[in-house]
């Protein structure tokens, strides 16, 4: 299949155009995508269908973590046992820095950027900002961000790896869409200016 008959003229596939990190969205690796997509269904069900809340799930997990711990570490003191393999919980100062170091660079990018919209420095930049927003703030209102969440990882999972395995019928196809939607702007754009023209010739004859 040539260029021509490919999807923006590309000459290499989906996968080796966006290299080897993709294997999990193209089901090259499908033990881990599908446990990926069951461990996010689980978790939709545990928020949406049990009635959880992010903060509530967090500090029932946390409990049942203590607690067991907390039993294990008690039961192997009174039985002799070796005590629960903890990992040393210790933040270095220089993991402090860099991650504070990284929250500030990104914070002042976007206090920069939001500066220059307000200042209208950058007009094109403030309507993308602002169709952008409209957009969260229409789906937002259609679903929660629990459910739009799960929706996006299915459809990142599912569309580029169909894709890749019908890739020459949707580009065939999309292509050939293409091209009649072209003609039929190319038409209407006749039409437009025969249109115009005509419109012009009646207004000097009344003239």
């Amino acid at each position: 299949m040539g260029s021509s008959d490919r999807l923006f003229c590309r000459q290499r596939t989906l996968h080796e155009i966006v290299g080897g990190g993709i294997d999990v969205i193209l089901w090259r690796r499908k033990n881990l995508t599908a446990g990926i997509l069951l461990i996010t269904l689980a978790t939709w069900l545990v928020f949406e269908r049990c009635g959880y809340t992010l903060l509530s799930l967090i500090s029932s997990v946390l409990l049942l973590l203590v607690t067991i711990i907390f039993l294990w570490a008690k039961s192997a003191s009174i039985l002799n046992r070796p005590a629960p393999p903890l990992p040393e919980l210790y933040l270095s100062e220089d993991m402090v820095n860099e991650a504070a170091s990284f929250i500030r660079s990104h914070v002042n990018t976007l206090l920069s950027v939001s500066q220059d919209i307000a200042m209208g420095k950058d007009p094109k930049l403030f309507f993308k900002v602002a169709a952008c927003l409209w957009l969260i703030s229409v789906i937002s209102g259609l679903t929660d961000i629990i459910t739009l969440g799960y929706t996006s990882l299915l459809l990142v999972l599912t569309i580029p790896a169909l894709y890749e395995k019908y890739e020459d019928y949707v580009d065939k196809h999309a292509i050939l869409m293409y091209r009649k939607l072209y003609q039929f702007y190319v038409k209407l754009d006749e039409m437009r200016v025969l249109t115009y023209q005509q419109w012009i010739l009646e207004k000097e004859k009344l003239s």
